[in-house]
């Protein structure tokens, strides 16, 4: 091989390892780093111009080097990592046996032609993910559903590597090569069909849980509203009796009734809704949810610090923005609950076209973040940790944006939604 041939040859191994790299990360984030990175990379160009016979060991070999860099160079469930590992295993190794083990295409029992090959497969796979998501919409998949596709995954990967684990052309008389070729060529594309399936699969099963989730989380975000809204109407009706019962007290009092006046007073403030009723700002949804989360957090021992300016009308719809501010203060309550300050700090107005929401507060403990979402640290994660999602789908809704961030034992969490 020249020198010219040389430097072909390493230019199409980095351009064929980015092509199915890069593929990968629509299903998986990068890791962090350019080294690691790379890794995948330079396995996948290793796999370009590795030989991959029919009974030939390269694949066995190969396998677990695969493994280790979606190990090393991609984030999110470990679980993820190696079942996608294991499809994209499954759809390269297949390509490739098909292509090196018998010249069945045009030009193909030329080396190059065979790189081509590969490399026009693996284009046309890139550009299959790029369609399928093209809504820019992540991966995210429950771990049952991982487990369940790597189960799937398991049958197409031993039947691809069986010719090698038994080294099956050593044991084969020459006379059988026909029948055992015909059974290779039935098997592989089955292998290769297959491994794209569970890839397509991976997409729709992750669609169709975030469609759930997002009707899961419509549903808590309605309840929580009508909630709130009754509290509002029970408000709206003690401010319109509120002449008449001034009248009434004044006409206790002016007959000496002072017990009686008492008594009346007492039966107002059990029947007046929310205790530590106050007016944090001109917009009522807003105001109602504040003033319950302001006697929750009083309950709770921890000190309200409300800072808000929103006018009374918003081009936000009232469930949402009850969803924004209640669920903002429920995360912020029970993280603040167990630290050693007992301040949850809240920021919001309206200006410069922006609706701006800052809630801060200590926390205790570690707090990761998958996808810049943090879970939740409650025991039934499938019950709870809906409450960040939910806020980011409505913030995306409106073109906004949320950002959580948590360093040095503080919580903070940013939204920004334009008014336009």
């Amino acid at each position: 091989m020249t020198a010219g041939d040389l430097v072909v040859w390493a230019l199409l191994c980095i351009f064929g390892g980015i092509l199915p790299a890069r593929t990968a990360q629509y299903f998986l984030a990068p890791a962090k780093g350019r080294v690691r990175r790379a890794v995948p990379c330079l396995v996948f160009g290793a796999a370009l111009s590795m030989p991959t016979w029919m009974g030939d060991g390269n694949p066995l070999y190969y396998f677990p080097f695969l493994l280790a860099a979606f190990v090393v160079g991609y984030g999110g469930r470990l679980a993820a990592r190696l079942v996608v590992g294991v499809i994209f295993f499954e759809w390269v190794i297949a390509w490739g046996m098909i292509v090196d083990t018998r010249a069945v295409l045009p030009a193909s029992a030329d080396y190059w032609g065979a790189i081509l090959w590969k490399l026009a497969m693996w284009a046309a796979v890139y550009a299959l993910a790029r369609r399928l998501f093209r809504d820019s919409k992540t991966i995210t998949l429950s771990g049952r559903l991982w487990g369940l596709l790597g189960l799937l995954a398991l049958s197409p990967l031993l039947s691809e590597l069986a010719f090698s684990m038994w080294n099956i052309r050593a044991y084969t008389p020459e006379g059988a090569d026909v029948v055992l070729d015909a059974a290779f060529y039935t098997l592989l594309p089955f292998v290769f069909v297959s491994s794209l399936a569970l890839l397509l699969a991976v997409v729709l099963l992750s669609r169709h849980q975030a469609l759930e989730q997002e009707h899961q989380l419509a549903d808590l975000r309605e309840v929580y509203y009508q909630g709130i809204r009754r509290e509002q109407e029970q408000v709206r009706r003690l401010r319109h009796d509120m002449r008449n019962h001034l009248t009434a007290l004044s006409g206790l009092l002016e007959q000496g009734g002072t017990g009686r006046a008492a008594d009346y007073v007492r039966s107002l403030q059990a029947a007046s809704g929310p205790s530590g009723a106050g007016r944090w700002c001109e917009n009522d949804t807003v105001n109602i949810v504040l003033c319950a989360k302001a006697h929750e957090l009083e309950q709770a021992g921890l000190e309200a610090d409300f800072q808000v300016s929103l006018p009374s009308a918003l081009p936000v719809r009232d469930v949402d923005l009850c969803a924004l501010f209640g669920n903002a203060l429920d995360n912020a309550l029970e993280a603040a609950r167990q630290a050693a300050e007992k301040r949850v700090a809240v920021r919001a107005r309206a200006d410069k076209g922006l609706l701006m929401l800052r809630v801060s507060n200590a926390y205790t403990g570690v707090r990761t973040a998958q996808n810049g979402i943090f879970g939740t640290t409650k025991a039934d994660r499938q019950a709870h940790g809906f409450g960040l999602r939910g806020m980011r789908e409505i913030a995306a809704r409106y073109g906004g944006t949320l950002e959580a961030s948590a360093e040095n034992g503080r919580f903070e969490l940013i939204v920004c939604i334009p008014l336009a």
